[in-house]
């Protein structure tokens, strides 16, 4: 068998594979009552990929529908608690007084840009990419007045 014999086969074999597939679709929606429509948002992915210096839909929605700034405790609560608990890469644990003291030291304007654009093992935002600046100082600023 020749070398375009084999790929023209296997092209038929895909293209009869995707009809069958389509034909097996078509009788799923038929029998479970799903408009293609509801489908499509059934199946839709849970998530997008955001490109450093692009607008990043997903997370500027998740900003725009939340009821106001949340606040520092809350942000620690759900999102740094999971390194700055027990330490984790060398992250400065919170309510130690040693661990902060050298940061502290920096200022809060340092603490702060450090927190939004990531700093040795932690990422930028700290894992938060719907939290807004203000609710990043907010966080930072809790750890701080309880790790003094």
């Amino acid at each position: 068998m020749s070398l375009l014999t084999k790929i023209i086969s296997r092209k038929i074999v895909a293209f009869f594979a995707v009809a069958s597939f389509s034909a097996l679709l078509s009788s799923t929606v038929n029998a479970y009552g799903q408009s293609p429509e509801e489908i499509a948002a059934r199946i839709a992915p849970i998530g997008n990929v955001c490109i450093a210096g692009e607008e990043c839909e997903v997370a500027s929605a998740a900003v725009a529908t939340s009821d106001g700034p949340r606040s520092g405790e809350d942000i620690y609560g759900t999102f740094c608690t999971a390194c700055h608990s027990i330490g984790v890469a060398n992250a400065p644990k919170f309510g130690n007084a040693g661990d902060w003291a050298p940061r502290i030291a920096q200022g809060m304007e340092t603490l702060v840009s450090h927190a939004i654009n990531g700093l040795n093992a932690m990422p930028a935002r700290g894992t938060c990419a719907t939290c807004t600046d203000e609710e990043i100082e907010s966080a930072v600023t809790y750890m701080v007045e309880n790790s003094q």
